[in-house]
């Protein structure tokens, strides 16, 4: 685990030094759930290798992508829940192999008061969140779900720093929280207008 170029604050060798310290590493393979909904908040995440993907499900079982935590970012939605006691909301799953450093809730605190910039740090992280989330209202409210699948394509083209990127039809169509039948008819569509190449579980942006 290597966290020593993760954070831009004044001082924050002192700060590596806590938050290891304090926290634990673990690390997880693409598609496994790093929390699920309604589970208790016992520790923040703080991304150090990898990509988690933040999802919002209903209760038949339709997903939409809420945004993506990278390295040195971490979940806004544990903070909240965690600091109130509370269950998440959201569910969050490696979007590839993922490692993670997670802090004990109870430390959370103690991090604030010592180092003021670390309350810095959690509200840069709120302000972003939030505007990722008005991005996704937007989305939904005025964008064609052709035009949000190629975001979303994009996105995770750049986020794997390759024109390939390894996906299925059925994960498109839950970050979108629509049906795999109609992603894969937008998507047919799209390599016919030349935009794309289909391949076995993945997809080439031309």
């Amino acid at each position: 685990m290597d966290i020593k170029n993760l954070f831009d604050f004044k001082d924050s060798s002192k700060i590596r030094e806590k938050l290891i310290e304090y926290g634990f590493a673990k690390t997880f393979q693409d598609d496994e759930v790093i929390l699920n909904e309604n589970a208790y908040i016992k520790a923040i995440p703080i991304v150090t290798k990898g990509t988690i993907r933040v999802l919002r499900a209903e209760e038949d079982g339709r997903e939409i992508l809420l945004y993506y935590i990278k390295p040195g970012e971490s979940c806004i939605m544990s903070f909240l829940g965690g600091m109130h006691q509370d269950t998440s909301k959201v569910k969050a799953i490696a979007e590839e192999e993922t490692e993670i450093l997670f802090i004990p809730i109870e430390k959370v605190s103690s991090l604030i008061k010592e180092f003021p910039e670390w309350l810095d740090y959690i509200f840069k992280l709120y302000h972003k969140r939030f505007e990722e989330l008005l991005e996704v209202v937007n989305a939904i409210a005025f964008k064609r779900l052709d035009e949000r699948l190629l975001d979303l394509i994009q996105l995770k083209s750049e986020m794997a720093i390759s024109k390939t990127i390894h996906v299925t039809h059925e994960q498109l169509a839950n970050e979108l929280g629509t049906a795999r039948v109609v992603v894969s008819r937008l998507l047919k569509h799209m390599e016919d207008e030349g935009i794309i190449e289909l391949g076995r579980n993945k997809i080439v942006v031309v």
